[in-house]
C-alpha cells in the first residue's frame, strides 16, 4: 500500500501485486494511511488500486484458520476499518480501472465518490452469494449510496455489475471512458471538493452518518454471533 501527498490531495493505493486482498495487514496498513492523511492535514483523500483491481475483498484462504474468537475480532476490525472510512472527515474518493468484489466494493461506497474507468470489470457485493449475512454495517454503507431501488438487486441478490451498468444505475457516481486517465479525473474532482469550507465538510457528514453507524456497531457482535450460530447449525 503507498500513500503519497500532494497540492493537498492526499493517495492511496492499493497494490499488493495480486488481488489486494484484506488481511490483518491491509487493515494495518490502511489505518496507518488514514491517520497519515490527518496527520498531514490533507484536504481530500483518493483510494486507488493498480490497473485491472482495486480489491477482491476479505482473504477468504485466512478466513478459515480463524477460531470464533479470531473471527468476531477480525470482523470488528474490517467493520471499523470501513466505517472509519465512512465517516472520515475529509472529502474522500474510490477511482480506480478493475474490479471491486465484496469488501472492495464496500470500501468503494463508504467513499464520498465513487469514480470508475469503463472497462470488462465486475462490482459485486457477493456476500449473500457466498453464504455470508450482510450485517447492519454494511447495508448502512451501501445504502448511501445505492439508489434505493437496487438495493435488493445490490444486497440480497449478489448482482455483479460492469461499470456502466453500475453508472446507469446510480451505482457509481461517474464513469469514465475507456482511454483516459481515471486518476487524473478523480484529481479534477478533488481540487473542486478542496474549495469546500473542511470543518463545515466535516461536521455534516459526522452530523449525518454517525449515529447509525453507532447504533450499527452496538449491535455488531450480537448479529455476528446470531449468523456464526445459525451457519454451524446449517453445516450440521
Amino acid at each position: 500500500m503507498n500513500y503519497s501527498l500532494s497540492g493537498g490531495i492526499a493517495r492511496i493505493m492499493l497494490d499488493d501485486g495480486k488481488m489486494n486482498v484484506m488481511n490483518w495487514g491491509f487493515f494495518e496498513e490502511l489505518n496507518d494511511c488514514l491517520d497519515r492523511t490527518l496527520s498531514d492535514n490533507a484536504q481530500v483523500l483518493i483510494l486507488t488500486g493498480r490497473k485491472g483491481v482495486f480489491s477482491a475483498g476479505l482473504d477468504l484462504k485466512l478466513l478459515p484458520t480463524l477460531s470464533h474468537v479470531e473471527q468476531l475480532i477480525f470482523q470488528r476490525t474490517f467493520a471499523e476499518t470501513m466505517l472509519k472510512v465512512y465517516l472520515f472527515p475529509i472529502p474522500t474518493i474510490a477511482a480506480y480501472e478493475g474490479h471491486a468484489i465484496a469488501g472492495g466494493a464496500i470500501l468503494s461506497f463508504a467513499c464520498d465518490r465513487f469514480i470508475v474507468l469503463d472497462g470488462p470489470y465486475k462490482i459485486q457485493i457477493n456476500e449473500v452469494a457466498n453464504k455470508m449475512a450482510i450485517p447492519t454495517w454494511i447495508s448502512i454503507i451501501c445504502r448511501s449510496s445505492i439508489p434505493p431501488r437496487y438495493w435488493k438487486e445490490v444486497l440480497l441478490h449478489s448482482r455483479a455489475f460492469t461499470p456502466e451498468e453500475a453508472y446507469e444505475r446510480g451505482i457509481v457516481d461517474n464513469l469514465v471512458n475507456k482511454g483516459n486517465d481515471v486518476l487524473a479525473y478523480a484529481e479534477k474532482e478533488a481540487e473542486n471538493l478542496c474549495k469546500l469550507d473542511g470543518p463545515a465538510y466535516a461536521a455534516t457528514k459526522r452530523f449525518m452518518r454517525r449515529e447509525e453507524a453507532e447504533h450499527a456497531m452496538d449491535i455488531f457482535d450480537k448479529e455476528l454471533v446470531e449468523w456464526m450460530l445459525a451457519d454451524n447449525t446449517r453445516r450440521k
